[in-house]
């Protein structure tokens, strides 16, 4: 069985065929179908014949404008959402994922990198404590052992899209207690009066864990970015140690250079 020479995408594009946009499918291929289909998209996208935000038609619709059913469908796009190629939005559809460029030279939350960017972002908690501070955290933050601490690590999703693992350490005195802490921890930092001014961040490349890997619903070994963060407060000293690791397929880090006079 072979699919139709359709198109794709509803719309603007309703009236294009399926060869203009991405080319032949079906032919001598003996792959599932629903492998063909997805094969057939990671090129698409690849290639951008199909742009990043733009949205794909109900599923229903895309079964009947090859002939294969939603079964089908489902299992093709399923592959992409978790290579993160495509995202799903709740109540808006399926829309092909758009690559996200992170300011270095902004300090920014992840929530308020998303909200800008029209995307919906939320977290899904991994640990929230209150604790004493440990020897890293005590060199790091510069506290005297035996200091109270809080630990924030979550995985940090846009649109439903995991993106980045998150594993903060707030001094004690920054914050009222673990509930102040809800969607955004910046947001509960600023409303206590200890939202950092400025941070130092390092970065380098690494390969995820097993376990990273499954959070994150990526496959293990494949490309990350790890960042550390310091932020500091206006009197110098630090109220956050942050170790984040990013999906090296959704994100690009951007700074901006200036020669020196």
């Amino acid at each position: 069985m072979s699919f139709r020479r359709r198109g794709i995408l509803g719309g603007v594009y309703g009236r294009m065929k399926l060869a203009e946009r991405i080319g032949e499918l079906g032919g001598e291929s003996r792959a599932p179908l629903y492998q063909q289909m997805q094969d057939a998209l990671r090129q698409a996208i690849s290639a951008q014949a199909l742009k990043p935000q733009e949205a794909l038609p109900p599923e229903r619709d895309i079964a009947a404008e090859f002939g294969v059913s939603r079964i089908t469908v489902r299992k093709a796009l399923d592959g992409l959402v978790i290579d993160g190629l495509l995202t799903r939005r709740q109540g808006a559809g399926t829309f092909v994922a758009g690559r996200v460029e992170k300011q270095f030279s902004k300090l920014t939350s992840f929530s308020e990198d998303m909200a800008s960017r029209g995307r919906s972002p939320r977290s899904e908690w991994i640990l929230q404590t209150e604790t004493v501070v440990n020897s890293d955290e005590s060199l790091t933050l510069g506290l005297s052992p035996g200091s109270r601490v809080y630990r924030f690590h979550r995985i940090r999703y846009a649109d439903e899209q995991p993106m980045a693992l998150e594993y903060s350490t707030i001094p004690g005195f920054g914050l009222s207690g673990l509930d102040a802490v809800g969607a955004s921890l910046y947001e509960a930092l600023d409303a206590a009066g200890n939202r950092p001014v400025r941070a130092l961040q390092r970065l380098r490349a690494v390969l995820f864990t097993p376990e990273q890997a499954e959070l994150l619903g990526v496959a293990v070994g494949a490309p990350g970015l790890f960042i550390e963060r310091r932020g500091f407060l206006e009197d110098g000293r630090a109220i956050e140690m942050t170790r984040s690791w990013y999906r090296g397929d959704a994100y690009d880090f951007v700074a901006e250079l200036n020669a020196l006079a």
